[in-house]
């Protein structure tokens, strides 16, 4: 969101009273955060007697709603979330714990390469993902959810037409057969609707979101939990762009999760191998259409360093993890994007 000095500064004192009122003192200093693609302000707190927290602003109060009520199920549980100590009246503004600076994918980029530690890091990750698609699926309000209350065909509908209109018109130099595309992506669509979904979607679950703190991970971010299919979250762990896991490594991590899983629900494994790449791509595409949106309309310049990583992950599995007979436009599209060398650097 656009925020004025004015605005800034009403917010900023907001929270400072909101901080009052919870712990009864006052504020030193404050320091506003990276909102990434978000629309929300963030604000790290200092109080008077060295403590700090989070303050969170945004304006979209259903989506606050679904956090802070997803949040407090999860604590309930035992589950690594921040926990939120007091909302606004309004419902605009609330405090959480502060859980510091270290995040996943700060770990892989400060490491040397993906060694043991950061693969053993990864495999705890995964360790506590199906505790938010299985366990915590029993009694979480999905009335509550932001946008769409299941990652089912509208959802798809829209994820699908989001990366046309915000990264291939952006990107894409050549003409475009909207018939052979629409054919491929509705193939994608229903591959992906073959799929159960009857469990908990955390739907960002990508190494940004989930913060380090004594060797330990805690999940943010989870406002756009929605019912869905357990294979979206792994994949978005496994293709997000920035991390740049190695193949074989997701290859590693993929039969990890699938062994983990295992100890929650019964389940095809093969199956979930087969499917998986499905959710891969789709997760990509999704993703893609952000780049374009943040990067291009938004202005946010550095949403544009993913797309190389991306191009390489969506190349790869459609060439080498999808059936050579399926998708045939799709990797056309693809390849020519991969090799003209200046489909993204004429936006930058």
């Amino acid at each position: 969101m656009e925020i004025s000095p004015l605005e800034l500064k009403t917010h900023y004192s907001n929270l400072l009273e909101l901080h009052l009122k919870w712990r009864g003192n006052k504020i030193d200093k404050y320091e506003q955060l990276l909102s990434h693609g978000s629309d929300r302000l963030i604000v790290r707190l200092y109080a008077d007697d060295g403590t700090t927290s989070i303050g969170i602003v945004n304006r979209h109060t259903e989506e606050n709603k679904a956090f802070i009520s997803f949040g407090d199920h999860f604590i309930a549980l035992g589950l690594n979330v921040p926990r939120i100590h007091i909302v606004s009246a309004a419902e605009d503004s609330y405090i959480l714990d502060d859980l510091g600076n270290d995040t996943l994918l700060s770990c892989v980029l400060n490491a040397d390469g993906f060694n043991t530690e950061v693969i053993a890091l990864y495999k705890k990750v995964i360790d506590e993902l199906p505790k938010f698609q299985v366990t915590a699926n029993t009694g979480l309000d999905y009335s509550l959810c932001y946008q769409y209350g299941e990652f089912g065909r509208d959802n798809i509908e829209y994820d699908l037409d989001y990366f046309k209109q915000r990264f291939l018109k952006n990107f894409h130099k050549g003409t475009i057969d909207e018939v052979r595309l629409d054919s491929d992506l509705s193939y994608i669509r229903e591959k992906i609707l073959e799929y159960p979904r009857e469990y908990f979607l955390y739907r960002d679950f990508q190494s940004r979101n989930i913060m380090i703190k004594n060797g330990e991970p805690f999940f943010i971010d989870f406002q756009s939990g929605r019912k869905g299919a357990l294979l979206y979250d792994i994949a978005s762990l496994m293709y997000d762009a920035k991390a740049d896991i190695p193949q074989q490594v997701r290859e590693e991590l993929l039969e990890y999760y699938l062994e983990v899983i295992l100890q929650y629900v019964k389940a095809d494994t093969d199956k979930m191998r087969s499917y998986f790449w499905y959710f891969a791509l789709i997760r990509i595409m999704q993703a893609m259409g952000a780049y374009g949106f943040l990067g291009i309309v938004k202005g946010k310049k550095r949403f544009l360093e993913s797309i190389p990583y991306a191009l390489r992950n969506i190349n790869f599995i459609l060439n080498e993890r999808i059936p050579g007979g399926e998708l045939p436009y799709l990797r056309q599209i693809f390849g020519e994007l991969l090799n003209a060398n200046n489909t993204y650097n004429d936006k930058t």
